[in-house]
């Protein structure tokens, strides 16, 4: 929609449609084929449907010529906004409540989002992008509730969701796709010792707790998290707990060209069977990220998947 007037527009087959599970915006990239009547500019409005379904909606963000008849575009949802950068000094909030105050600053529209219980005593965010104050207070719930929680633009509503909600009747095997990349690494994410610290303010002593594998120490080298502990906090169930999330070699699964579902996005939850050399999954994994290509008779997907042993 170009200056209250909309467009139909003709496109090249190969629509793309992209979505992480965090820290980034949907994008929509397709070419426009230019007539007469056709004018668009800079943040306008995008909608996108495929087989009667709505997939994408978002906004202009860069075009570029090719030639005479074709212009590149490429359109991103809600969350690109989550790129700007702002100082907060909150109190006493979930991270639901930490979205709807975002939301509300930068006039952002939102649709379901859960309650996410846990609350954030007090945390101060300065010149933070949207996307790391959102991470943080996600982070921070997830350490003590065990819950993961998605961010996710849907259709131009920002939602917030429990990730066990995303989960779809979709099976992905050998045959689902052309070729599949696996790759395992105790290089990112991964940590055999916990240990936490806390200033004791009525004895004035420090208090540190550990949790650690000896037998991972053996087989990887110490590779240690290090964090503080608040005071209310119960320190070792708080180690053991990161102990437990950290303590295993990381898995990444990519899967090209499979069969498209349009329900499919960076969070979703899908079914996987799998033999992959070293261990066979059969088990629900999670999209890490998913990039969608839409032609006129045929929809493929690529896909980046974490779970039970793929961690992010």
């Amino acid at each position: 929609m170009s200056q209250g007037r909309t467009f139909k527009c003709a496109v090249e087959e190969g629509i793309v449609w992209e979505t992480q599970r965090k820290g980034s915006p949907g994008k929509l990239t397709f070419n426009v084929i230019k007539d007469d009547e056709l004018g668009f500019y800079e943040g306008d409005t995008v909608k996108f449907d495929y087989d009667g379904k709505n997939i994408f909606f978002g906004y202009v963000f860069s075009k570029k010529r090719t030639n005479n008849r074709i212009i590149s575009v490429t359109a991103y949802d809600q969350l690109r906004y989550f790129k700007n950068k702002e100082t907060y000094n909150y109190k006493n909030k979930t991270a639901a409540q930490v979205l709807l105050m975002l939301a509300n600053d930068f006039q952002l529209k939102t649709g379901i989002v859960a309650d996410t219980k846990h609350v954030i005593p007090s945390r101060v965010e300065d010149n933070q992008e949207l996307f790391t104050i959102m991470e943080n207070v996600l982070s921070e719930t997830t350490k003590h509730t065990k819950e993961i929680y998605v961010l996710y633009d849907n259709f131009g509503s920002l939602c917030l969701r429990n990730i066990k909600e995303l989960k779809l009747d979709l099976l992905v095997n050998e045959e689902s796709g052309e070729t599949f990349d696996y790759t395992t690494s105790i290089d990112e994410g991964t940590y055999n010792k916990i240990k936490l610290v806390r200033e004791n303010k009525e004895t004035g002593k420090r208090e540190i707790f550990i949790a650690e594998d000896s037998e991972n120490i053996n087989n990887w080298g110490i590779l240690q998290y290090t964090d503080t502990v608040g005071e209310k906090e119960n320190g070792k169930v708080k180690a053991d707990s990161l102990l437990k999330l950290y303590n295993m070699k990381s898995r990444k699964l990519h899967i090209n060209q499979v069969f498209g579902d349009k329900r499919v996005r960076g969070g979703s939850i899908i079914g996987v069977y799998m033999y992959l050399g070293d261990v066979t999954v059969q088990n629900y994994m999670i999209v890490d990220s998913v990039k969608h290509t839409f032609y006129e008779s045929d929809h493929r997907m690529d896909l980046t998947l974490l779970g039970g042993e793929f961690i992010a």
